[in-house]
C-alpha cells in the first residue's frame, strides 16, 4: 500500500502521510512532561531552527520507492518468466510493509489533535481524491475501463495506500490504548481473510489485512532501528536474502503472490477459509525478516539519492502514470523486452523516471495538490496558529 526541504519533528507533522507520501525523517523525540504556561507573543524573538532531516529515512523511502516503481515494471513481464516472477514475489513481500511500518513509526504522537486533523486532510485526503480522479479520468482515456465512473469508494490503482493511511492514522489513539495491539491487529487481519462479505469499498480488504504492519511501525522506537543496522545483521541479511530468492523461485509454482497483495480474502483466492489466517501469519513473519533485511542495508549517512527521498510522494503518485502508459502505448509487445536484456532496461527506466519524479524541481510543481496548504479551507485562524505553535518545535 510528504515533504519539507527543512522539516519538522515528526510529531508535528502526525497528521501527514510519511511513506512513501511524506518525508518527516527525523527521529521522534522523547516525551517530556509538559506544564502548561501562559502564552506571551514575543514578535521580536527569532525563530527556532528546524532540526536536520535523517538521512537514513531519506535514503529508505527513496530505495524504497524504486522498489515499487521497478515491480511494476516488472508486472507485465512475468508471464513465462519464472526469475522475473520470483523477484516480483520477493518485492512484493516487503516494499509495501516496510512503507506500512515506517508510516507507523512516524505516526506515533498522532492525537486527531486540530492541527493534525488539518495536516491529514491536506497531506492525505486531498491527494486522494485529486489522484484518484485523475487516474480513472487517465483509464478512461486509455480505453482500459471507458465507462469507469469516478469513485472515491473504489480506490484505484496505487491510491489504495493514501485511503489506507488515512484509516489507520484516524485509528492511532484507539491502538496507543489498548494492553495488545499487535495481536489484536493480527487477529483482525487474519478474520478478514475469512469475510469476503467486507467487499471492496475503500479497499478495506487491504486496510484490514495490513494493519498489522502499521500497527508494529507504531510499536517501535529509535533503537529497534539501531538494532536492525548493527555490522552483525547486515551480513546476516545477505544469505537470508538469497535464500528468500531460492525460497521465490521454488515458490513461483506452487503459490498464489497475491497473497502478498493482501487485497482478497481466502474464499476469493480459490482455497479453504483455513488458509486466509495461516497465510496472514506466514506473510507477516516472512515480510518483517525481509524488511529487516532491507533495513539493515540502506545506508545511514548522506548519499547523492538523500535529497530524492524528500519527494517520494510525488514520485508514489505519478509514476503510475508512466506504468500505465507504457502498456497502453504497447512498449513490452517486442518480443526482445521480455527477454534479460528487455528486463534489465525495464528496471533501469522504470528506477530513473522515478528518481526524476522525486527530484525538487518536479515537487515544486506538483506541490498544490500533493502539499496544499488550503489555509482559505479552515476557519479559526486563532485556533489554527495557536495549534501551529503547539506542534511546531
Amino acid at each position: 500500500m510528504s515533504d519539507t526541504v527543512t522539516t519538522v519533528r515528526p510529531d508535528a507533522e502526525a497528521g501527514r502521510a510519511v511513506l512513501p507520501i511524506q518525508a518527516q525523517t527525523e527521529q521522534p523525540h522523547t516525551e517530556q512532561p509538559h506544564t502548561e504556561q501562559p502564552h506571551t507573543e514575543q514578535p521580536d524573538k527569532a525563530p527556532r531552527p528546524a532540526r536536520a532531516r535523517d538521512a537514513f529515512f531519506d535514503n529508505a523511502k527513496y530505495l524504497a520507492i524504486v522498489l515499487v516503481a521497478v515491480g511494476h515494471a516488472w508486472e507485465p513481464l512475468r508471464q513465462g518468466s519464472r526469475a522475473v516472477t520470483a523477484l516480483y514475489m520477493l518485492v512484493y513481500a516487503f516494499h509495501m510493509p516496510a512503507f506500512i511500518i515506517i508510516s507507523g513509526y512516524f505516526s506515533r504522537t498522532f492525537d486527531g489533535s486540530p492541527a493534525r486533523l488539518r495536516r491529514l486532510v491536506t497531506g492525505v485526503v486531498v491527494p486522494y481524491v485529486v489522484f484518484e480522479t485523475a487516474y480513472t479520468l487517465f483509464t478512461r482515456w486509455t480505453s482500459q475501463d471507458p465507462d469507469r465512473p469516478v469513485s472515491l469508494l473504489d480506490p484505484l490503482y496505487l491510491t489504495w495506500f493514501l485511503a489506507a493511511l488515512f484509516v489507520w492514522r484516524l485509528t492511532t489513539p484507539l491502538w496507543r490504548l489498548v494492553r495488545w495491539p499487535l495481536p489484536l491487529a493480527l487477529a483482525v487481519a487474519m478474520a478478514a481473510t475469512t469475510a469476503p462479505s467486507i467487499g471492496h469499498d475503500l479497499d478495506l480488504q487491504r486496510i484490514l489485512q495490513f494493519l498489522p504492519y502499521f500497527v508494529f511501525g507504531l510499536l517501535l522506537r529509535p533503537e529497534h532501528f539501531r538494532l536492525v543496522r548493527r555490522r552483525t545483521v547486515r551480513i546476516l541479511a545477505v544469505p537470508v536474502a538469497f535464500c528468500a530468492l531460492a525460497v521465490a523461485y521454488w515458490a513461483v509454482p506452487r503459490m498464489d503472490y497475491a497473497w502478498f497483495f493482501h487485497a482478497d480474502s481466502a474464499p476469493e483466492l480459490g482455497v479453504p477459509l483455513w488458509y486466509g489466517p495461516l497465510m496472514t501469519l506466514a506473510a507477516f513473519g516472512c515480510s518483517l525478516v525481509l524488511v529487516g533485511c532491507f533495513l539493515a542495508w540502506v545506508p545511514g549517512r548522506r548519499t547523492w539519492f538523500t535529497a530524492l527521498g524528500a519527494g517520494t510522494l510525488s514520485g508514489y503518485l505519478l509514476h503510475g502514470f508512466v506504468a500505465q502508459a507504457a502498456k497502453h502505448w504497447g512498449w513490452y509487445e517486442p518480443a526482445w523486452v521480455r527477454g534479460p536484456s528487455g528486463v534489465m532496461i525495464a528496471t533501469l527506466v522504470a528506477a530513473l523516471v522515478v528518481s526524476a519524479l522525486c527530484t525538487p524541481s518536479v515537487r515544486r510543481l506538483f506541490r498544490c495538490v500533493t502539499e496544499p496548504g488550503m489555509a482559505w479551507a479552515f476557519g479559526g485562524t486563532g485556533a489554527t496558529r495557536a495549534g501551529a505553535r503547539r506542534a511546531a518545535p
